[in-house]
């Protein structure tokens, strides 16, 4: 997903495996986004999210060549960036995950169709949590504090 941009894209495969993983930022790097020169990529840090998943999927010189068009930053446990995540997955899944779905050819179809329809909207995640925002929040997590008059 792309927050700013409103670009999306749904992949099902059966496993989460480091190739399966490697297919998909193969996919991202030479099909979504052919022409850039860098890809800032932010993500999980999920044990087969890295770059040395790529070569056990393709040659070095091909796991280098798309190795390079990336800029990987991981997610903090706490960031934001998981906020925008969580927000595009409860919207996938009270839109188009909301009932029990057979077969994994099915869920492919609806998870497809439901892709087009947020890319034809071009549907985005503006996420705004500033300090003020926190303050309130998570008032338990800061200190009070008293301006002197």
């Amino acid at each position: 997903m792309e927050p700013l941009g409103g670009v999306h894209h749904v992949s099902v495969r059966e496993h989460r495996t480091a190739v399966d993983w490697a297919e998909e930022i193969k996919y991202l790097v030479d099909v979504m986004y052919p022409d850039a020169k860098k890809i800032i990529l932010v993500m999980d840090n999920l044990n087969t999210h890295k770059p040395s998943s790529m070569y056990k999927r393709y040659s070095p010189e091909e796991a280098r060549r798309i190795t390079k068009k990336l800029e990987i930053h991981y997610t903090p446990k706490h960031g934001s960036c998981l906020d925008v995540t969580e927000i595009e997955l409860n919207v996938m899944t009270r839109q188009c995950l909301d009932r029990r779905i057979s077969d994994i050819e099915e869920l492919r179809c609806e998870l497809s169709a439901w892709e087009i329809e947020r890319n034809i909207l071009a549907a985005k995640v503006n996420w705004h949590f500033r300090t003020n925002d926190a303050r309130i929040k998570l008032s338990s997590l800061y200190p009070a504090y008293t301006t002197a008059s």
